[in-house]
């Protein structure tokens, strides 16, 4: 660890590790994935979710009665699977491993099996449940479509430097092209236990974590988790993983290819009668510039541009969670985003009081800490 960066530098966080706290990482993993490889989801109506994926930047590999199949413009596999089901949630998430023989480690490791996956995705995979009840299944081997062509960044004078001249900037109010999959955020009412079973298994590395304020005694509450691959830096985050009265999908983002995209998108999303959760802004953790959008059955996701990219040498920040620090710039976060949203206060009050009877990581004081979070 002695090569590692310090956050005391002011690199990304202004505190760093205590003595005694969470290291971030773990010290023998069984693996270490490469990157995360595609979401799954169920939808009552695929008409319906294809119409917005179309507005929202995605393409359509393939589309059958009961499975829709989404990518962006990057090579790779589809990064969304979308199956008839009878309400729209997420089912499940796949996490890419670096080689087939990975995918026999953790087999071997944790007792499960590899198995073929159907052949319209290919490849291998082993299925695993993490503590939260969610399926993840990592894979490797899988059909790699080539990439499409791409949305090109605009050029920018930027101050003095001249780089534009006799030539005008006029981005089209269309879709944002979706490059890839950046990242999903989760809730979980066993948070750090859920943390280390990604950190062991996985070979993940905290970036940033978030404490509820006065409660940095307890331990963190939020964690942004990237993959490990040595030298190579990877996104500031592949999983973002918070404690709350339940266990369930929060959003999940995806990459755009600059600020003009992302907004000439946004437009193009409002003019078609999508719901705007909160934007434009820029994160701190992360530095993304963001976008948060509602499909028509109420899942959140987000375009971004201009992430944070981390090799494994950086340290984890440490912060406290806080809605007016989720943002460098941009609108404040909205009840939407934050889940306080006055349609949504009985369904929230019923999980709050449903894990307060369950013998979890949700009390009452990390209650009493996640309100003062929502009205920070």
């Amino acid at each position: 660890m002695s090569s590692t960066v310090g956050t005391h530098t002011g690199l990304h966080s202004e505190l760093g590790r205590r003595r005694g706290e969470h290291a971030g990482r773990s010290a023998n993993p069984v693996i270490k994935v490469h990157d995360l490889a595609w979401l799954e989801f169920h939808k009552p109506d695929l008409a319906r979710a294809e119409a917005f994926a179309w507005a929202f930047g995605f393409s359509t590999v393939s589309r059958t009665p009961d499975e829709l199949q989404l990518r962006g413009s990057d090579a790779g596999a589809a990064c969304v699977l979308i199956r008839r089901g009878p309400a729209s949630r997420l089912t499940g998430m796949a996490l890419q491993a670096a080689d087939e023989a990975d995918l026999s480690r953790l087999a071997e490791a944790t007792g499960a099996r590899t198995r073929a996956l159907p052949e319209s995705i290919g490849g291998i995979a082993v299925d695993l449940t993490d503590p939260s009840g969610l399926p993840v299944r990592v894979v490797a081997g899988t059909h790699q479509h080539q990439a499409l062509s791409p949305q090109r960044p605009h050029t920018f004078n930027f101050g003095h430097e001249l780089q534009r001249a006799n030539a005008t900037q006029r981005p089209a109010r269309e879709p944002a092209r979706v490059q890839r999959l950046g990242h999903a955020v989760l809730q979980t009412t066993k948070y750090l236990e859920v943390l280390n079973w990604y950190l062991d298994h996985f070979g993940m590395i905290v970036s940033d974590f978030l404490f509820f304020p006065g409660q940095r005694e307890r331990g963190p509450t939020m964690s942004f988790i990237r993959c490990d691959r040595g030298r190579t830096p990877a996104d500031h985050h592949t999983l973002a993983i918070a404690l709350g009265p339940n266990n369930r999908y929060l959003h999940s983002a995806y990459q755009v290819c600059d600020l003009d995209a992302l907004a000439a998108g946004g437009e193009h999303l409002k003019d078609h009668g999508y719901q705007r959760s909160w934007g434009i802004g820029r994160h701190i953790q992360g530095s993304q510039i963001f976008d948060y959008w509602r499909d028509p059955d109420g899942l959140m996701v987000e375009h971004f541009s201009d992430g944070d990219m981390f090799d494994s040498t950086l340290e984890p920040g440490w912060a406290p969670f806080a809605a007016s620090g989720l943002a460098q710039w941009g609108p404040p976060a909205t009840k939407d985003f934050l889940g306080v949203n006055p349609k949504a206060l009985p369904y929230e009050a019923r999980s709050m009081i449903g894990a307060l009877r369950e013998h979890n990581e949700f009390d009452i004081r990390r209650l009493v800490g996640m309100m003062k979070v929502a009205n920070s």
